[in-house]
């Protein structure tokens, strides 16, 4: 197969843990014959700097011109630590999933068992949970009419955040969870909070009549604030969630701290154009350059890209490298055990290639 990727590195640790999933992707590329060209592209921090746009049209044209997009992570303390700047990194993001209409973020929460001790919950809690966040990525109150801080009429300063959605927007994303569920164990949690907001009553109205074509999959529905509980309590419940964007950008980074690190995890984000992987952790500046940040969410990501493609066995392949080093304890400093050997994102990031090339 021949596959064109587009490379966003990013900002912080970014450069570092992309370098690892591209070697990787190429690995696995040479392993099983297939041709992959790659094209780099700015985005975020380093896109501001350079032309003064966080996800320029440049940038777009190649996402949109690829077969899949290899992405890491967008964000600088510079922009974090000022509210009145115009333009920031995260708009970026926004922008690439707007403008790709990437709708469906998909976010596996899956736990190793090796690693079941970092976890801040009890063994007995997570050990094998095993979920998927589906998240809505282009609705809600991060797309919706906005109002920034400002002086109103009555000489108070107010602001205004619209947490808007469509009937079309809300069907399209319950199906793509509706999908997952029948693939996985047939258990679809809607999670909303309809008995506050108008938005989630228009979710709950439309998964209830949706539900009917999906006999083969239990339904539930649970309240944002009882989800965040049941995930901690009780996490192996849990087989598909699907939920608006808001609730899922929070939901999905509480159910990453389960596995014990969120340099663990991948996520896919996909919808009417191209679609993008990247690992869910942010850009963690303080980390970069110390050869230290964690490579395994950007190379599962690349199992997620090789699995989209329905090429399943250069995914199980990246997935029983990881495995192995994790087994091994090749595995980088936030989660080695107490007097492992020293590895860093380089270090590990060869390992896996070696275990690749040698299989």
């Amino acid at each position: 197969m021949k596959l064109n990727i587009a490379v966003l590195a990013g900002d912080g640790i970014g450069p570092e843990i992309m370098e690892q999933g591209v070697a990787v992707l190429s690995a696995v590329a040479q392993k099983f014959g297939h041709e992959v060209t790659y094209k780099e592209a700015l985005c975020g921090a380093h896109a501001i700097d350079e032309v003064g746009d966080p996800f320029p049209e440049e940038t777009y044209q190649i996402c949109e011109a690829a077969d899949a997009v290899l992405f890491a992570s967008v964000g600088d303390p510079k922009f974090d630590n000022n509210p009145s700047a115009k333009v920031r990194p995260e708009q970026g993001l926004l922008a690439m999933r707007k403008k790709l209409g990437l709708y469906a973020n998909i976010r596996p929460v899956e736990t190793f068992d090796c690693l079941v001790h970092k976890s801040p919950l009890k063994d007995e809690l997570v050990r094998g949970a095993d979920f998927v966040c589906i998240r809505e990525l282009t609705g809600g109150m991060y797309f919706g009419k906005k109002q920034e801080p400002a002086v109103n009429a009555d000489g108070i300063e107010d602001a205004l955040d619209t947490n808007y959605y469509s009937r079309p927007e809300v069907e399209r994303i319950l199906r793509v969870g509706y999908q997952y569920a029948r693939q996985r164990r047939k258990h679809l949690t809607v999670v909303d909070k309809a008995n506050v907001l108008a938005s989630s009553r228009l979710w709950r109205k439309v998964a209830q009549e949706m539900m009917g074509q999906y006999p083969d999959v239990t339904t539930d529905f649970m309240y944002v604030d009882n989800a965040a509980m049941r995930m901690i309590q009780d996490p192996r419940f849990f087989d598909v969630i699907v939920t608006e964007n808001t609730f899922g950008d929070i939901l999905t980074d509480e159910g990453s701290c389960i596995t014990g690190s969120m340099g663990l995890l991948p996520s896919a984000s996909t919808g009417s154009s191209t679609p993008v992987f990247e690992p869910i952790h942010g850009s963690w500046p303080q980390g970069k350059g110390l050869n230290i940040a964690n490579p395994l969410a950007q190379i599962l990501s690349v199992a997620m890209l090789f699995e989209y493609f329905d090429l399943k066995q250069e995914g199980a392949l990246i997935r029983e490298a990881v495995n192995a080093s994790l087994d091994q304890n090749v595995r980088t400093p936030e989660i080695q055990v107490e007097g492992g050997a020293k590895y860093g994102t380089k270090e590990v990031g060869a390992w896996i290639v070696e275990y690749i090339l040698n299989s």
